[in-house]
């Protein structure tokens, strides 16, 4: 009797899904970085970020792609992405049919990643400022000051002391979300020129409009990208806007 040479369709349809499933999972691991400015521009911190976001890829199994051209911010274009590092960006940088792509972008469930002057951008479009979580107000002169980790068990903040001191840009902020899990705040009797009080967040995350977004303002210049902490800080904001589970306990910490 002959054997049936022909694959059962049960076993066939699971390995399609099999297939499908895992190009799926491949897609999801490609991060845009996008540092267009129309402010202020942080030269050093834009170029260094550049340098080592894609080796924090390279490093960690995600890809990245690097920026300046809204152009890319179309809804078609935003698919190849689990999430987008807006990487010091500064005043009105997308226009209305890219803010479009991108608020679908986060509703189908991506991810955004906001870095420092990232809450200085898109002062007249609301729903970015709810997405970022924060708009910036004022900072004074760079000093050092104390942070203080309120979320140990974040993949983002699981690394550090609690009570971390460095030097920064420290940004003050006009207007600040209700619906943020705070992660890292700043002590404002420990440097000059506080301007938000007793509880000052500087770093933070939330689920929004079906997607997710991590925020520090943490990262002025090139020092930051010299950091291991700080690098590690963004992989896990980067690893949770990409759909990881934000929990340190639940995640083994990449290095």
């Amino acid at each position: 009797m002959k054997k049936n040479l022909l694959t059962p369709l049960p076993v066939l349809l699971l390995v399609l899904a099999v297939f499908v499933t895992s190009n799926v999972s491949a897609k999801q691991k490609r991060v845009l970085v996008f540092s267009k400015t129309a402010g202020f521009r942080h030269h050093a911190a834009i170029a260094a970020g550049k340098i080592n976001i894609p080796l924090l890829g390279t490093k960690n199994n995600f890809d990245v792609d690097t920026t300046e051209n809204a152009d890319v911010f179309t809804s078609e274009n935003l698919k190849k992405y689990a999430a987008v590092v807006f990487l010091c960006t500064t005043g009105n940088v997308l226009n209305d049919q890219q803010q479009q792509a991108f608020q679908q972008f986060i509703k189908s469930g991506g991810g955004f990643v906001g870095l420092h002057s990232a809450a200085d951008t898109e002062y007249d479009w609301p729903w970015y400022g709810e997405l970022n979580g924060g708009y910036f107000k004022s900072h004074p002169r760079q000093q050092e000051a104390v942070f203080n980790i309120v979320d140990a068990d974040n993949i983002a903040t699981a690394h550090l002391p609690k009570v971390w001191k460095r030097f920064d840009e420290l940004y003050n902020f006009k207007w600040l979300g209700t619906d943020l899990h705070i992660l890292i705040t700043i002590d404002e009797n420990s440097y000059t020129g506080g301007a938000n009080g007793e509880h000052h967040p500087m770093a933070w995350y939330h689920d929004f409009d079906g997607g997710r977004a991590f925020y520090t303002a943490l990262g002025h210049d090139n020092k930051s990208y010299e950091d291991p902490l700080y690098l590690q800080h963004l992989l896990g904001g980067i690893r949770y806007a990409m759909g990881e589970n934000p929990k340190a306990s639940s995640n083994s910490a990449k290095k």
